[in-house]
């Protein structure tokens, strides 16, 4: 492996060191050279005109020339002559760069020649091209590029420089005789070898550039500058050899050869400023290498030991990526889906829950098992969504069929009641018509589970007292339920029969969970969001975290599964209060129970506009409890809790002083364990009425009656309940259009 890097790292800092030296010598000798060259051509073309025509102008035009000339050529040899480009060049560049250093050197002789006029023309423009070939000669010896391209492009560059050369010294050959007004033949077969070989040297090197530039240079042949001088040149070579006259003048030719040798080294320079933009990236390749190459060594020799940490490190990569691609279809995207599966939605499971891709390694086998595991996770995720659904169905089909049986049910016991005149026979029809109230409420418990609405329904308003003693009908033990005084407000209809069954199930949770010696406090009162109803009752309580389960259930209710059969009373009631916006909060009482507070929203709850006065004085609701003996009072008939208009509670009025020729004095009311008065036979009888009675003797007793006075009492009772009933029907007809179905 270290051999592998030397080599390498060899190879790559070769290429990098080339580019270096390349630069130094761009910067230190090319560079410099450029505008030396140019100069030169024209010191060269001022010579050729001083040898032509020896006025002043020109000497003053030449020696002009010359100093320019000598500035750049100082500053050639100083930059060229640094220590670094000794160290830039190589054996050969340093040979070339040593013969430009001397035919320099000769360019002293050379212009002492010119001023004494000792060359001709032809020869001091040979002269000249001396000293600049050597300058070439040198630019190809330093053109060591390792890209093939890069260098290709270069030598093509300089030989479109030494076409521009050539044309140049075509120029300088002209502008002697034009300057003399006459060409020799010597120097008109110089002036036509040098056009022939400066137009073959730029088609070839033309034919090497790339596109780009290639239409550049056709553009630049084909333009007007070029047009110019070869119709000049044209013209020339047409006009007879034994004529030495020129057919045009000097500023003809002057201007077309400066037009087009300015174009022609504008369009040398902007191909090399190309070439340089298209080598750039190749210079930052090599660098790039050169680091890559630096540092590859060291990798390759501790790849070797650390090989087996990293693969493993690779494949626990892939793995965790696997793994949190799963984490996240599993914990996030499935559920999603499953979950509005469940709610009968239409899902895009190829967009939702995509498969994951891996590849076919053994990884990739891992996900495509996990793609399986999760397409059949979704599809039994779609046949439990059936499920419930069907479920749902048949709870509510059962629902349904349940409730009507038992609409039949208390119909049948209605017809029973209103025959039966036994008052015990009548003390057990009214527990099977309060079991069968409750039958009814778990019926719509049903229905609520399966997602419909209970087909109880009301059309006009029903005062809040109703409402609360419609549900104390539909709870076992109601006997120990307080019923405080409430405001005069009224339920709207269309959510008194939800109101009812979501007061039902909190009543009686609360006398469930509560001992039996104890009672559970009803109470309502207006707030500014509504009406609230609060539920207390006095048993052992919840934990705090139990009260934050149940509210949070409330609050938000989850999916109804099958599984889930504990507290289906808080998932109707959370149930019921989604549909009509009611608020439910559990929370601790100081007496040691549980508070359930109902908060009934304003839109539901209106002001009753015509209450009764007797509402307004002090009252104590006196419940239906029952007692084990004939006059037991009913607890709620199916008239008064399904039309919710059950006879007002009674009011126990102050106490009155008995008149003295009153022989009976009422006997103390007693009170139940709960606080609740009991019922007193004739406690609160009129006295009109009391004095017709007849006086009770001790001698007399009940079983002494005679068959008729008992056959008289049991007709009047008949015909009294029979009366009551008949009024309570007219009144249910005027209050209740539609009933409950």
């Amino acid at each position: 492996m270290t051999a592998l890097w030397a080599f390498a790292a060899w190879v790559t800092l070769r290429e990098g060191v080339n580019l270096l030296w390349v630069a130094q010598v761009d910067s230190s000798v090319v560079g410099p050279s450029e505008p030396l060259l140019v100069d030169l051509q024209r010191e060269r073309r001022a010579s050729v005109i001083r040898l032509g025509d020896s006025s002043l102008r020109t000497r003053k035009d030449l020696q002009v020339q010359r100093q320019q000339a000598d500035r750049t050529m100082t500053a050639f040899e100083e930059a060229a002559r640094a220590d670094i480009v000794d160290w830039a060049v190589d054996e050969d560049g340093a040979k070339r760069l040593a013969e430009v250093f001397r035919r320099l050197d000769g360019i002293k002789t050379i212009r002492q020649s010119i001023d004494a006029g000792r060359i001709s023309r032809i020869e001091a423009s040979n002269a000249y091209a001396d000293v600049i070939d050597s300058f070439y000669s040198m630019y190809g010896s330093m053109v060591t590029l390792d890209d093939k391209t890069a260098a290709k492009d270069a030598r093509t560059l300089l030989a479109l420089s030494r076409a521009r050369e050539l044309l140049a010294r075509e120029d300088a050959l002209l502008a002697g005789p034009l300057a003399e007004g006459r060409l020799s033949a010597e120097e008109r077969a110089e002036f036509t070898q040098t056009v022939g070989a400066w137009s073959t040297l730029a088609e070839q090197a033309a034919a090497d550039l790339p596109e780009s530039e290639r239409a550049a240079y056709d553009k630049l042949a084909q333009g007007p500058a070029f047009t110019r001088l070869h119709s000049l040149e044209k013209l020339l070579a047409e006009s007879s050899g034994d004529i030495e006259i020129i057919p045009f003048d000097t500023e003809q030719w002057k201007t077309a050869a400066e037009r087009a040798l300015t174009d022609f080294n504008s369009m040398v320079l902007s191909a090399g400023d190309r070439v340089v933009d298209r080598a750039a990236p190749i210079a930052v390749g090599v660098i790039v290498r050169l680091a890559l190459a630096g540092g590859l060594g060291l990798i390759a020799v501790v790849a070797s030991i650390i090989l087996s940490i990293t693969t493993a490190r690779a494949l626990v990569a892939q793995l965790q990526k696997l793994r949190d691609a799963a984490h996240e279809l599993s914990d996030e995207r499935l559920p999603r889906v499953v979950e509005r599966i469940g709610h009968g939605e239409e899902v895009d499971l190829a967009r939702e829950v995509p498969p994951l891709d891996f590849g076919d390694d053994e990884i990739g086998q891992v996900g495509q098992a996990f793609n399986t595991m999760q397409r059949t996770a979704v599809s039994v995720a779609v046949e439990q969504a059936e499920l419930r659904r069907s479920i749902r169905d048949i709870l509510l089909s059962l629902a349904r069929r349940t409730q009507g049986l038992v609409h039949r049910q208390l119909t049948v016991l209605d017809v029973m009641e209103r025959r039966e005149t036994d008052p015990e026979e009548l003390k057990e029809l009214f527990r099977l018509d309060h079991l069968a109230i409750r039958m009814r409420r778990n019926a719509e418990n049903l229905i609520v589970l399966s997602g419909s609405s209970p087909a109880r329904t009301w059309r006009r308003s029903v005062p809040m007292v109703d409402v609360v003693r419609g549900a104390l009908a539909e709870v076992e033990d109601y006997t120990r339920v307080t019923l405080m005084p409430m405001r005069d407000v009224v339920l709207v209809g269309r959510a008194v029969g939800d109101v009812i069954h979501l007061l039902a199930e909190l009543i009686e949770n609360a006398v469930s969970f509560s001992p039996p010696y104890t009672d559970v406090q009803v109470s309502g009162q207006l707030v500014a969001n509504g009406y609230v109803i609060e539920i207390e009752d006095r048993g052992l309580g919840m934990k705090p975290e139990d009260l934050d389960a149940a509210n949070e259930r409330i609050a938000d209710p989850p999916e109804f599964r099958i599984s889930g059969t504990a507290r289906l009373g808080l998932y109707v009631v959370s149930r019921l209060a989604e549909r009509h916006g009611i608020q439910v909060v559990l929370k601790s009482s100081p007496y040691g129970g549980t508070t359930v507070v109902v908060l009934l929203p304003q839109e539901l709850v209106e002001l009753d506009e015509t209450p009764d006065p007797e509402e307004h004085e002090p009252t104590v609701t006196i419940l239906p409890r029952r007692t084990t003996t004939a006059t037991a009072v009913r607890p709620a008939t199916r008239e008064n809790v399904r039309t919710l208009k059950p006879a007002r509670p009674m009011r126990l009025p102050e106490p009155e002083e008995p008149e003295q020729e009153t022989p009976v004095t009422p006997a103390a009311p007693e009170f139940t364990p709960g606080g609740l008065p009991l019922r007193v036979p004739q406690a609160n009888l009129a006295p009109a009425l009391r004095e017709e009675a007849p006086a009770a003797t001790p001698e007399e007793d009940d079983d002494e009656r005679s068959p008729e006075e008992i056959r008289a009492m049991m007709g009047s009772l008949q015909s009294g309940t029979r009366l009551g009933r008949t009024e309570a029907a007219k009144l249910i007809g005027d209050d209740q259009s539609g009933g409950d179905t």
